[in-house]
């Protein structure tokens, strides 16, 4: 049986040119709400995902995400996003996007096409047995990305891929394969639309659910997070005077010495715990 594209079917709506706005809005927005029931079905496969990268990651290993265009885009901000959230390092998780960074703006003709390109590029990472590779391919045909978890798997790597088609091919090369079809798009073939919703809800999960279960959370708040912006100084600093009761300069104070939310709440109740020892 050939391999059929959900994906790539014909969009459920049609005459859009000639559709006024308030109806193209619409059908959008009914299109978009099958993507997290799609979504519920795989959080058996997400569960069994996260704990196997969670113990992963405490052995020291890393998560790479690998993708082209969209998919490699979502990666790539997903990625990002876990130094400045959680207070993680760079390094920990890391996003790859086929024609690298000029991709991330720019189409970069052909640079999918490569089998060996993902791989080769994971190598000058020094992959290994206690990394995770999750392939990010909406149709599940991407070949860098294919490619790069064909060679993980061979070489002993937990392997994961991220598609929108039942039975994609990326998936045979996936040793714990995510499916989210959430059927043709309302642009037929626009795969940034619902289908990069779903890599995208995806992605938050993983990762949130990872730093969590690594203990970047406390109770729900950020409390690891890079203190960049009066935003988040204030943020912080607010957090600080829930956990200690210290009035707001005080707690702005004690975080800007410390440099995070958790590092300056376990100072506070060190010297209190000191104290009351003495």
């Amino acid at each position: 049986m050939a391999f059929e594209k959900i994906t790539e079917m014909s969009s459920l709506h049609d005459n859009l040119d000639k559709s006024s706005v308030l109806e193209l809005l619409v059908g959008i927005n009914e299109e978009d709400k099958k993507v997290p029931l799609a979504v519920e079905k795989a959080i058996p496969q997400l569960e069994k995902l996260v704990e196997s990268i969670v113990l992963r990651m405490k052995r020291g290993g890393r998560i790479f995400y690998m993708g082209a265009g969209t998919s490699g885009r979502l990666g790539v901000l997903d990625a990002s996003e876990i130094p400045p959230t959680y207070g993680m390092p760079n390094t920990l998780v890391i996003g790859l996007i086929a024609g690298g960074d000029r991709a991330l703006r720019n189409p970069v003709e052909a640079a999918e096409d490569s089998e060996e390109k993902g791989w080769q590029e994971l190598v000058s990472y020094n992959v290994n047995v206690n990394d995770t590779v999750i392939g990010i391919a909406a149709s599940g045909t991407t070949p860098y990305v294919i490619g790069a978890l064909k060679h993980a798997q061979q070489n002993g790597i937990l392997t994961a891929s991220i598609s929108c088609n039942p039975d994609a091919p990326v998936a045979q090369y996936a040793d714990i394969p995510i499916e989210v079809v959430v059927g043709p798009e309302f642009v037929t073939g626009s795969t940034r639309m619902k289908a990069g919703t779903a890599q995208k809800l995806v992605l938050n999960m993983i990762t949130t659910t990872t730093m969590i279960k690594l203990g970047r959370v406390k109770g729900n708040r950020m409390v690891n997070m890079q203190l960049t912006n009066k935003k988040l100084i204030d943020r912080g600093t607010r957090m600080i005077m829930e956990e200690t009761k210290l009035e707001y300069e005080a707690a702005k104070n004690l975080l800007l010495l410390h440099g995070s939310v958790k590092k300056a709440t376990d100072a506070f109740f060190n010297v209190n715990k000191e104290e009351n020892i003495k």
